[in-house]
């Protein structure tokens, strides 16, 4: 039987269009362990340096939660700094791979977006939801903090609002409060409707110039060149925490609930 830690997918299709989809799962409301988001960053980077690819889709499989942040079962099992870091560093890695590919992203969020699924939501480059894409930042709730993926939220929402999700841990924003924060471009009704919406803009870009769209989007993250060592600065100030007792005694408390 294989554990939560070694479970989870990542696929992907390109169409005679160009239009690359890039697709996650967990059976565990998309936690990604360590071994998925390596995965996925390296898929993001393979599809991304493909010339066949004009465009990505990023989405993941299941109706109510887009991805839930990495895997908790992953979490409790650290017991050195370094595994630490390295555990932090999965979605550092997988934002840095969004961020350095020269094709536009488009996200797809389906529902529920916790922690780092609201770091992955910041990295793309134009993202879709629907009503139930409610957003929480949960980490300071376990002892921890929204280190890694703060720069991209930031980023995307601006530091009111990403520090509202950051201290009110517990606290889901709608997919609304989302939308008018900048995350979200468009919230719609149900998956049907946000699916031919992205059906609609990925077409459109897949006519556009290759080299104007790249261009552009150098243009959109400049000011960003120094987050390879950032991210990683920053999943060490998570890997310190989680060693402490503080964070050991809400984790297990919060396994409990």
């Amino acid at each position: 039987m294989t554990t939560a830690i070694e479970q989870g997918t990542v696929e992907f299709v390109i169409n005679d269009k160009g239009i690359a989809t890039i697709e996650f799962y967990h059976p565990m409301s998309n936690s990604l362990p360590g071994k998925v988001l390596n995965k996925l960053a390296n898929t993001i980077t393979e599809v991304g340096n493909n010339d066949k690819v004009k465009v990505i889709i990023l989405k993941s499989k299941g109706d109510r939660a887009f991805c839930a942040g990495a895997s908790f079962d992953e979490l409790i099992s650290i017991n050195d700094l370094e595994t630490g870091k390295v555990f932090f560093s999965g979605f550092a890695n997988v934002i840095n791979a969004a961020r350095k590919c020269p094709k536009f992203i488009i996200g797809r969020v389906q529902g529920k977006a916790v922690g780092g699924g609201v770091g992955m939501a910041s990295a793309v480059d134009f993202c879709y939801a629907t009503k139930h894409a409610s957003v929480k930042l949960s980490e300071l709730a376990v002892g921890i903090g929204p280190f890694v993926v703060g720069p991209a939220v930031e980023r995307k929402v601006g530091t009111s609002a990403m520090s509202m999700m950051a201290i009110n841990a517990t606290e889901w924003y709608p997919a609304d409060w989302a939308k008018e924060k900048g995350l979200y471009a468009e919230v719609s009704e149900s998956i049907e409707e946000m699916d031919a919406a992205i059906e609609v803009l990925a077409n459109k870009l897949a006519s556009s110039n290759p080299q104007a769209m790249s261009m552009l989007k150098k243009v959109f993250w400049e000011g960003t060149e120094n987050w390879d060592t950032l991210l990683v600065e920053r999943a060490a100030m998570s890997g310190e925490l989680v060693l402490s007792e503080f964070t050991r005694n809400a984790i297990n408390a919060f396994k409990k609930k």
